[in-house]
């Protein structure tokens, strides 16, 4: 009888422990796919933001093509203000898409540090839980421990 109380202190235990491992490593798993993600997220961004650039840069020089197919010399003050608003407006919206893709990771890296914190949590309740069950386990298994 002691024996097979013996087994089974040790397979609740056990089974406690490799129950909070378990979740700590896929824990530590979800945290490494959302690191990558991060990293694909800030490439994505940054083409993007290439890509607007790009877009508006086209958008200047086919305005300009405009400006001089009218006759309008391009270091007229039309065109130099219209030059310098359409610069702003691709600053404006190069800073935008940067922030956003800022917020998305700042967004991400906390959610993989919630990732991490549950992996530890879930840790040390299976360690607990193993200590606990040694505990209620040993004086009926281990008799002569409380002498």
């Amino acid at each position: 009888m002691c024996d097979f109380m013996t087994i089974a202190a040790v397979a609740s235990i056990g089974g406690s422990l490799m129950s909070g491992i378990q979740g700590m490593q896929a824990a530590n798993a979800q945290a490494d796919a959302i690191s990558a993600q991060m990293e694909t997220e800030q490439q994505l961004n940054a083409v993007q933001d290439q890509r607007e650039r790009k877009e508006m840069m086209s958008q200047i020089a086919t305005q300009r093509a405009e400006l001089a197919a009218r006759g309008v010399s391009l270091d007229s003050v039309t065109a130099v203000a219209l030059g310098r608003s359409a610069a702003q407006e691709m600053s404006f919206q190069s800073q935008a898409t940067r922030s956003g893709g800022s917020a998305r990771q700042l967004e991400l890296s906390a959610e993989r540090a919630a990732v991490k914190a549950r992996g530890v949590g879930s840790l040390l309740s299976g360690v607990s839980s193993a200590a606990g069950g040694f505990l209620i386990a040993a004086p009926e298994v281990w008799p002569g421990m409380l002498k």
